[in-house]
């Protein structure tokens, strides 16, 4: 277990009683206790008249982060923020930061859609990945990554912290352990991703296969699971080999695959004629959010989701606006 750091500035008791408080609500608060450190320190060496959190030094703190980008700072900016409403509780004089300083938050990246055909082309390329020492199951483990991001949403870090034993072969499950938000969950896999699944389990016998074993694994320096950055790197080869880029030329982004799956299942609702507000919280859930607000951010007035929600309205709504209109003759 790492030790609590402590802190000495005058604001040092704030931030300690801040962290008690959060992490007893469940939260980690690792990025937040390493700001909380930096400010700390800053505010150590000023001189002692000027070592509370006050406009002035609030400034002198944020211009230390100027090596960084501006989401990244702004970000670090409000959880200082978020600290001073804190503090404001029991002391409503105290210095809070006014957001209208911070860096302007950046425009969100238009999430590149994948389509069936991309991932026809994706799969072609993994299945052309020769196995390496460090790698006997490459294009295997390329192959199940993409399939497993397409159909079943999962975010990365999800993908690659999987063991064997989170796989349920006779449910056609996968158990996500404790992930963001601190929330774990059972993803039911399609028939196809299950087939999938299976199939890469018959030749990942070849390895160790311990419940506790990675699904997604190497032989760098013994077995062990794909990182993030690894796996994030190798899918960014494939979508180069196999030609998949945005409208721009760029490469698409990993995260992309869980934006595709969402607008997919939604897509997929509104040509059935469901009901898609009442299904939005079974995709909350499968998706591992918290509610339907983080939900909606993937689903952002896509063409493709426009478009069916307009068809949609045509459709029921048609022979009510014809009436309307030969009644409004009428009169």
């Amino acid at each position: 277990m790492n030790t609590p750091p402590s802190f000495t500035s005058p604001l040092g008791t704030v931030i300690a009683d801040h962290l008690v408080l959060k992490r007893a609500l469940g939260r980690e608060y690792v990025v937040e206790s390493s700001v909380f450190t930096h400010l700390d320190r800053f505010l150590g060496a000023q001189p002692s008249d000027g070592s509370d959190l006050t406009a002035e030094s609030f400034a002198r703190w944020s211009a230390t982060l100027v090596h960084l980008t501006p989401t990244v700072r702004r970000n670090r900016m409000r959880i200082v923020r978020n600290l001073c409403l804190y503090r404001r509780r029991y002391d409503p004089h105290c210095f809070v930061p006014d957001t209208a300083t911070f860096p302007r938050p950046h425009v969100p990246v238009r999430p590149y859609l994948f389509t069936e055909q991309d991932i026809v082309r994706l799969l072609r390329v993994a299945a052309s990945l020769r196995p390496s020492g460090n790698s006997p199951l490459h294009g295997q483990v390329f192959r199940l990554a993409i399939v497993l991001l397409f159909t079943a949403g999962l975010r990365r870090g999800e993908l690659v912290r999987l063991v064997l034993g989170d796989y349920d072969a006779a449910e056609q499950t996968l158990l996500i352990r404790a992930t963001k938000f601190h929330k774990s969950r059972v993803v039911p896999l399609s028939r196809d991703a299950a087939r999938e699944m299976d199939n890469y389990l018959r030749q990942r016998r070849t390895l160790p296969h311990a419940l506790h074993a990675p699904l997604l694994c190497n032989r760098r320096r013994g077995l062990r699971p794909y990182t993030g950055a690894g796996l994030g790197l190798g899918l960014r080869q494939l979508f180069r080999s196999a030609g998949v880029t945005t409208p721009s030329g760029r490469l698409p982004r990993v995260h992309d695959m869980r934006h595709s799956f969402a607008l997919n299942a939604l897509l997929r609702w509104y040509r059935a004629g469901d009901d898609v507000q009442v299904k939005l919280p079974a995709l909350a859930s499968y998706m591992g959010h918290v509610s339907i607000v983080s939900t909606r951010h993937y689903l952002s007035q896509f063409e493709p989701l426009a478009a069916a929600a307009s068809e949609r309205f045509a459709r029921h709504c048609e022979s009510w606006l014809v009436t309307s209109l030969l009644e409004g003759g009428e009169r």
